[in-house]
């Protein structure tokens, strides 16, 4: 059975986009409509290749099987949740948690190597996720990049794609020769014996061995070599890593799964090893990454650089020689031990422990006060802890001691930035760009704090910059458009974010906006489109199904509209403007009770809305329910007393009330107030025919009425 997109499988849950599909299943989003909100959830489908009663009812037993780890397993934070399994048309189902986020090849790109210190906290955090999976006996059969997403909310690793599905799928049934046999796992992540059907629980180890390998060098683990004679991978010469770690990345991926570390708990053991051995050194990485996070290395020729080590051996051969080594000996031990906080500091950094880095900086300048690395370091550590004043002081510092430091102008201007100093924050960042005019992410902090003074031509000009060194940058692109689009520029707009979407092409926020830069030129189609882009990436985007909603009103799509205003108001239930612009368009399907009942819901959470009330007031006038409708006239022209649409209106409802009313017992009370509404409506706007001339019919209207007998006196 193939299952089509708004279908409800299961009698719950319906699918709203899918995800993947591979040999033996398909993989969806879906609501879970028994649920309050319609929850996400993620619904995978198994299709057995055969569906013989033998082969079923093993896969039946199996699924069971497999479904009851998952439960299990799902306890754990970084794991999804197994919400229910079912079986329906001899298919098999199982619904998981969703998790927002990006898998983990976003951040493991070829040609584009990880420190060692951000892959050694990758693998730590992986291998905590299995270990708690190794304790249950359960192997993971396909750890990769792609099943590995760093969830949204609060940049955790979780760990999906249990191969419960696959595992299904690829068992071997001896009945009526049906076989179904394929080998689990990603080619370069996948070992020889599980290949061979035989996997262990080391084979997962190696393929956490081998994204750490990927992570490094930055080359696809496939595209690796391996020694002929051993199997063993060849990959250190492409990799810069201390040999502590290369040894334990050669454990963990070793050809023979008896030499690997026999678990995770073993593995995760050896990683929160590495740099405990107080003489050891972590190398940093040749060039700083995006985020000021990265470290750079130490500039030559300040302590903490190569440099001084052969200066330090000369001074202590130099005094040796002299007769005066104590000295030399003590300070170079004093440097020595200066630098090795320092480098504590940095790896500290590196794995976010930014108070323990702070300390390790703080000892370093204890011994050695005008260590220049060290103060840039203590800013960037405090700048992290949100101590930005502090941080001021010890840029300045380094600044004082090399006033070519880029590094700590460049942090100076961050933490001004942060201090909303935005003046001073745009001089510290152009006295960067004076000594290293090719900083590309100085460009851009110098881009984005100029957004925050509305000086959108400048930043555009900022942003030029960074994409004449780097065109790739979608995050660059999308605030270029930012900018255009504040200077209501829109198709220069659209143009920066159709790049940003060449680059990032799964960004709603880029989408969103995209959509309101055509809508600013009347583009309601291509503007709804970009919104549908916008939901498709993000669920529960309320902001781009509301202005879908409008663009498909825009273009008389009502039931379009209607379907997006809907979403809407599930996703902000207590949103008066959702609710009303669903009732108009409600209202031009001439579903006039449904519209009420819209109008209803936005002037509860909104009783201020004049417009909500005038509106409520017509769709009761079209019912016939005259009374309700003069109490919402009332209503809107008590909040906005020159609504002259809504005093016209309420003259026509009173109007339509008499006469709704016994002709026999006419009275003129409620002509005479439809004619004071008629004259309000003439106030506010004279020239309103239309009140005119129901004015003067009602008018007629009263002049037509007998007047009553006269009451004679008794005899």
């Amino acid at each position: 059975m193939t299952v089509a997109i708004g279908e409800i499988i299961g009698g719950r849950y319906q699918i709203i986009r899918r995800l993947g599909e591979g040999g033996f299943g398909t993989t969806f989003v879906a609501q879970d409509k028994h649920l309050p909100g319609d929850e996400y959830c993620v619904v995978k489908q198994l299709k057995p290749q055969a569906n013989d009663p033998a082969t079923l009812q093993i896969a039946r037993r199996l699924f069971e099987t497999e479904a009851k780890i998952l439960n299990q397993l799902g306890t754990h934070n970084q794991i999804p949740q197994l919400y229910a399994y079912f079986e329906e048309d001899r298919e098999f189902y199982l619904v998981q948690e969703f998790i927002e986020g990006e898998d983990l090849s976003h951040e493991i790109i070829p040609a584009n190597p990880l420190t060692q210190l951000r892959t050694i906290s990758l693998l730590r955090e992986i291998l905590e996720i299995l270990e708690y999976v190794h304790q249950h006996n359960v192997i993971h059969r396909d750890i990769n990049p792609h099943n590995i997403i760093r969830r949204k909310s609060d940049e955790k690793l979780v760990l999906i794609d249990f191969g419960a599905v696959k595992q299904i799928s690829t068992q071997i049934v001896q009945s009526k020769q049906t076989s179904f046999t394929v080998a689990i796992g990603t080619p370069g992540y996948q070992p020889g014996e599980q290949a061979n059907g035989n996997p262990r629980l080391s084979s997962d180890i190696y393929a956490v061995g081998m994204v750490g390998i990927a992570a490094v060098t930055g080359i696809p683990p496939y595209k690796i070599p391996h020694d002929p004679d051993s199997g063993e991978i060849i990959w250190q010469n492409r990799a810069n890593v201390t040999a502590e770690f290369a040894k334990v990345l050669d454990k963990m991926t070793r050809y023979d799964f008896r030499d690997r570390y026999l678990s995770a708990q073993a593995a995760l053991q050896a990683v929160n090893d590495i740099g405990k051995n107080p003489t050891s050194t972590v190398l940093l990485p040749a060039q700083p990454s995006p985020a000021i996070q990265s470290k750079p290395s130490p500039s030559p020729p300040s302590p903490g650089s190569k440099q001084i080590w052969s200066k330090v051996a000369i001074g202590i051969a130099a005094a040796s020689i002299i007769g005066v080594s104590g000295v030399a000996i003590a300070n170079w031990r004093t440097s020595t031990n200066a630098i090795n906080s320092y480098q504590r500091g940095e790896t500290l950094f590196e794995l976010k422990r930014y108070q323990d880095a702070l300390d390790a900086y703080n000892r370093a300048l204890e011994l050695k006060p005008e260590y220049t690395e060290a103060l840039a370091g203590q800013g960037d550590a405090l700048l992290q802890l949100n101590r930005s004043q502090e941080a001021i002081e010890a840029y300045e510092k380094a600044i004082q001691l090399q006033p070519d430091y880029a590094t700590a102008w460049k942090g100076r201007g961050i933490a001004l930035d942060k201090l909303q100093k935005y003046e001073e924050a745009i001089n510290a960042l152009d006295e960067v760009l004076k000594l290293t005019p090719e900083d590309w992410e100085t460009w851009t902090n110098r881009g984005e704090i100029q957004i925050k003074l509305q000086r959108f031509s400048g930043a555009i000009a900022s942003f030029d910059k960074v994409l004449a060194i780097k065109p790739d940058n979608p995050s660059v692109w999308y605030q270029r458009g930012w900018a255009y689009q504040n200077l209501r520029q829109y198709q220069e707009a659209i143009d920066s974010y159709t790049k940003a979407l060449k680059y990032k092409p799964d960004s709603p926020q880029t989408w969103y906006q995209l959509g309101n830069s055509q809508i600013n030129l009347q583009k309601y189609l291509q503007a709804a489109q970009s919104y549908q882009k916008a939901t498709q990436f993000q669920p529960k985007f309320y902001e781009a199904w509301y202005s879908q909603g409008n663009a498909w009103r825009n273009i008389g799509q009502y039931e379009e509209a209607l379907a997006a205003f809907d979403q809407a108001v599930k996703i902000k239930p207590r949103t008066a403007e959702a609710w009303y612009n669903r009732g108009g368009v409600l209202h031009q399907l001439q579903r006039y009770e449904e519209a009420v009942n819209s109008y209803n819901k936005a002037v509860q959470y909104n009783p201020n809305s004049s417009q909500s009330w005038y509106n409520r007031g017509n769709g009761l006038y079209i019912l016939k329910k005259y009374q309700d409708a003069i109490a919402s006239y009332k209503k809107a022209v008590a909040l906005k007393p020159d609504h002259y649409q809504a005093w016209y209106s309420l003259g026509n409802a009173y109007v339509n009330l008499q006469q709704s009313q016994n002709a026999i017992a006419l009275d003129v009370k409620l002509y005479e107030e439809a004619i004071a509404a008629y004259n309000q409506a003439l106030r506010y706007k004279p020239d309103y025919l239309q009140a005119q001339a129901a004015k003067e019919q009602t008018q007629r209207l009263i002049d037509s009425i007998p007047p009553p007998p006269p009451i004679l006196p008794s005899p």
